[in-house]
């Protein structure tokens, strides 16, 4: 029963946070415009940043992050209150889903909101650093070299998994049976992240995607 408390608080918390969609929050602040009806029409840091600009985008990107940590850490406090002596790792896991899940579907915002990399990659950083680390290098990389943040996204979401297995049996040397667990919990999550990447996909497929640029000149000024 305490398992399952923890598991509804965890998810709901991190759905309700998620939903805290910080694109739409700031861009509608300092341009009073709505970012969904603008660029790609995604509620996200990448169009946030072509549309709105750099001090935008930043805003954005902090409270993006900070929400999904705001969501796991709670999480993890609540959860070790309900069971101080039981091995409750697997609580940030259900957490980061419900701030993906909030991201991409914000109650808040007639469930209309963006893909939730940032959201799901963020909660890592207080689930386990290192798989953030490894998942943010594999980011950077594919970003430099393509030059497309879809793809970057994508395929850093899709070694996110993989990363989790690796680092809790090998170097947090949990057991197999809890690294299958903790492998099986980040599942969901990616695959949200990547189905909401179908446009983008199709678009890589066709040669039309957008390059990343850090300049724009589709700032959007408020009248």
């Amino acid at each position: 029963m305490k398992i399952l408390l923890a598991v509804i608080i965890a998810l709901a918390l991190g759905y309700f946070l998620g939903s805290c969609n910080f694109s739409i929050i700031f861009v509608k602040i300092m341009t009073g415009k709505d970012i969904r009806e603008l660029g790609s029409k995604n509620a996200g840091l990448t169009n946030t940043l072509r549309c709105a600009g750099k001090t935008c985008a930043l805003l954005t990107l902090i409270g993006d992050v900070l929400k999904s940590v705001l969501a796991v850490y709670l999480a993890y406090w609540i959860c070790n209150l309900l069971r101080p002596d039981s091995n409750n790792h697997f609580i940030g896991y259900i957490a980061g889903l419900g701030a993906v899940l909030g991201h991409i579907f914000p109650v808040y915002y007639k469930f209309r909101g963006g893909k939730g990399v940032l959201a799901g990659a963020s909660a890592f950083i207080v689930i386990d650093p290192k798989v953030f680390i490894a998942v943010l290098a594999i980011f950077v990389v594919v970003l430099y070299i393509s030059k497309y943040v879809s793809l970057a996204s994508i395929l850093s979401a899709i070694y996110c998994p993989v990363a989790v297995f690796l680092m809790s049996l090998v170097v947090a040397e949990y057991s197999f049976k809890l690294s299958l667990l903790y492998f099986a919990l980040s599942v969901p999550m990616v695959a949200l992240i990547v189905w909401k990447h179908k446009p983008n996909m199709d678009r890589l497929v066709d040669g039309t995607e957008n390059k990343f640029s850090f300049n724009s000149d589709k700032i959007i000024k408020k009248s």
